[in-house]
């Protein structure tokens, strides 16, 4: 008696998912809904103090839509909080110190367009592994499950490249 009614559910519950094929489907595999009723840090913006300019002919242009003196740039700032140059990151192009190691890198040569290859790629890949992601009794976050298979675990390679005699920096024990 009960079996018959519960592959009835299930077979009206697969009939009305199939009805949302023409639709563009949500490929986003991650859940990054705020958890909790608490409060959220990414929500507070602290910003420099006012300060007045040496020379007031020395400012820039206001630009609409662009950063001013007074906006924060953290990674810049978090640059030079670990000793770092800030000013390395408006460089443009390949430093002379990376030219060799970008030499190397490309001797098999450049694919031009690997960033859209490479995007056209992923989307087909989470397309596939998001199938049956709005069947969820729960929140949960599966991009680590979808992409399990091309996870690198460092421990097993640190390993592997320990046998073969090949010298590795210390790394700390496991946290189980």
């Amino acid at each position: 008696m009960r079996a018959p009614y519960l592959m009835f559910v299930l077979i009206a519950s697969l009939g009305v998912s199939a009805c949302s094929v023409g639709q563009e489907r949500d490929i986003s595999m991650r859940q990054l809904d705020k958890p909790g009723e608490g409060p959220d840090e990414f929500g507070i913006l602290p910003s420099r103090p006012l300060e007045a300019p040496a020379d007031y002919s020395a400012l820039p242009t206001p630009t609409p839509g662009q950063a001013n003196l007074s906006d924060r740039d953290p990674i810049a700032e978090g640059i030079a909080a670990l000793g770092g140059n800030p000013a390395s990151r408006a460089a443009t192009g390949v430093p002379a110190s990376d030219a060799a190691l970008v030499q190397h890198a490309s001797r098999n040569g450049v694919a031009p367009d690997i960033r859209s290859t490479l995007a056209a790629e992923d989307k087909d890949f989470r397309t596939r592994k998001s199938r049956f992601t709005k069947i969820r009794l729960f929140k949960t976050d599966r991009y680590a499950e979808a992409y399990k298979r091309q996870t690198l675990e460092p421990y097993g390679e640190w390993y592997k490249y320990r046998r073969t005699g090949v010298q590795t920096p210390a790394a700390p024990p496991r946290g189980e």
